[in-house]
Parts: structure tokens; sequence; C-alpha cells
């Protein structure tokens, strides 16, 4: 279903957290993301919770989709607890956060759960995030603990 294919482009930092509501839980392997340096562009394939399909209470069980992100104007990229030798390692998304210096520069920060961090130096905000199009069910949903829930244990 063509239609039903999310494509959402970010130019500033609200732009940008509407992405990573959308990515946030999106699982991918360390394998699918690559930096291309000449062409200034930081890209990876995820798999996407679908968020908006769980909310509406559409069908039964919950969906993953398939999902490009790119990030344009990327001058460098600095991995943190990310294990890059081993590219089928897999990675939990939590957010993305963008933290401006001389803006509209900045530095992008892709989240992950474990302490896990990839860090875009960019000269701006210019991302974009596209469904592929396979979709397929899942029985379980995501869930966090609660902050405090998590100090306990």
């Amino acid at each position: 279903m063509a239609s039903d294919l999310l494509k959402l482009t970010a130019l500033d930092a609200d732009d940008l957290r509407v992405i990573s509501a959308h990515l946030q839980d999106a699982v991918m392997r360390v394998g699918d993301m690559r930096y291309l340096p000449v062409e200034n562009r930081f890209a990876v394939v995820l798999n996407r919770f679908d968020w908006e399909s769980a909310a509406n209470g559409a069908g039964d069980g919950f969906t993953r989709r398939r999902t490009g992100l790119r990030f344009d104007r990327v001058s460098a990229v600095k991995a943190s607890n990310i294990r890059q030798g081993a590219p089928d390692a897999v990675l939990s998304l939590l957010a993305i956060e963008f933290e401006p210096a001389d803006e509209p520069s900045g530095s992008i920060t892709l989240v992950f759960s474990g302490g896990g961090a990839i860090r875009l130096e960019a000269e701006c905000i210019e991302a974009a995030m596209t469904d592929l199009g396979p979709v397929w069910g899942t029985s379980s949903r995501p869930d966090h603990q609660v902050a405090d829930e998590a100090q306990e244990g």
C-alpha cells in the first residue's frame, strides 16, 4: 500500500522532534549505517515501530516498517559505545536530539538504548525519513521502564 507510506523532512529542531517521535524504538543493525563523506551524508535503514497505527488501534497486533533516514550537510560522525566491528549487532533507537552550535549548525545525536550514540556534526538540519514499503506484523509493543523503577532494580 504505497498510499500509507510516511515521508517526512526536517529543516529545524521542531521538525527533527517529529521524526524522532516516529522513529522511537526503531531497531537497526550496525551494518545498516553509512557515512558518505564525499556526499556529506549519513544514512541508515531501520525497522520502525508504527506508533501511529498502534495509537489508532488499527488492525490486530502491531506493525513495523522498513524505513530509510538520511542526514545531509554532515561534516563528521562520531560513535560512542557502538560495536562498529559487529555489523549484525542490533541497536534500538530512543531519540534524535539537536544541540545548536553556531546556528544553524550543530550536533545531531542518535541516542540508543544501552548508552550508545551516534553524533553528527552538521552545517544545518537537513534530514528526510521515508518508509520503504515492507510492513510486517509484530505481537509486541515496545515498553520502557520509568526512571524510578529502573533505579529500584
